[in-house]
């Protein structure tokens, strides 16, 4: 069982939509379908985020993710659900005014990064842990702020996706951890090539997972080219995988991916070649120590 390998599938991600982007799903019926596919593909996890079904501008729509989790669940497709808690974070200074937002910022209260976590009691969240360029933006998960979030999580039962993006992520973790706001065994997310960020080398993976706490869960993923390298590299180290739309939109150099069944299927095939087995839904619980779907499944906040 420990030898298996969990892939995740990010389906949509918030990036902006363009004309390169026509395969990544923008409402929730079809974000919900390429979760179902990305599963039958051989993924145990399906990361979500949810976009503005006109536009494809990235979203926070509490019933927009309700609408992708009521339909998985209702398909009776057996996945582990993880809802970000990412959106919420970004800041652009006004260039006239620093102080002031500028058009593009999304930066809100935890409570409003956490509600559909809250609302929809999903088996994972993700937990962005540090403060970081992100492309051209700024994202800011301040230490209350992502104290918060977890405290929401855990309180509803569901467990935080670490996402680390630089080393300093990790040990920001490390003391959340040791605060109790974190339940153990952790899982950490080394998420490796997005620009002002750690680059997806051997050498940023190596450093990165030796500073992880020893009894963690941990997985690596990297951004656009580095999508399929990255997953051998991490597979070859013992973690755990993530591809998907969200990622990375080709299959190879100028080959768009259909959607994000072919990027997990390039994924399984990876792991089998370099000797490894693929983890089902069921067996990723057990890996993580998750509580099953079934005990939170149907249930809304009071």
């Amino acid at each position: 069982m420990s030898n298996k390998t969990i892939v995740t599938c990010s389906v949509t991600g918030d990036g902006a939509y363009n004309e390169k982007m026509k395969a990544v799903p923008i409402t929730p019926e079809q974000i919900a379908d390429e979760c179902i596919s990305a599963v039958n593909a051989g993924a145990a996890i399906c990361h979500i985020h949810v976009r503005d079904p006109k536009t494809g501008a990235k979203s926070m729509s509490l019933e927009a993710y309700r609408e992708v989790v009521e339909r998985i669940r209702a398909s009776a497709t057996d996945v582990v659900i993880n809802l970000t808690t990412g959106v919420g974070s970004v800041y652009i200074p006004d260039q006239e005014e620093p102080l002031r937002p500028a058009a593009g910022s999304t930066l809100s209260t935890p409570e409003v990064r956490a509600r559909q976590v809250v609302a929809l009691r999903p088996e994972l969240c993700t937990l962005n842990v540090g403060t970081m360029n992100f492309g051209t933006v700024a994202v800011l998960n301040t230490p209350d702020h992502t104290a918060a979030i977890a405290r929401a999580s855990q309180q509803v039962g569901t467990t935080c996706a670490i996402l680390v993006y630089d080393v300093g992520h990790i040990f920001a973790a490390r003391k959340m951890l040791d605060e109790g706001l974190i339940k153990k065994p952790p899982f950490f997310q080394i998420c490796l090539g997005v620009a002002g960020c750690a680059p997806a080398t051997p050498e940023v993976l190596l450093a990165m997972r030796g500073h992880l706490p020893h009894e963690a869960n941990w997985g690596a993923f990297g951004k656009s080219e580095a999508e399929f390298p990255m997953v051998a590299q991490t597979v070859l180290l013992g973690g755990h995988v993530q591809v998907g739309l969200a990622d990375n939109l080709y299959l190879s150099h100028g080959n768009l991916a259909p959607n994000n069944a072919a990027l997990v299927e390039r994924a399984v095939a990876i792991v089998r070649i370099l000797g490894g087995e693929t983890a089902s839904p069921a067996e990723a619980r057990e890996i993580l120590g998750l509580k099953s779907q079934s005990k939170f499944q149907g249930r809304t906040a009071c």
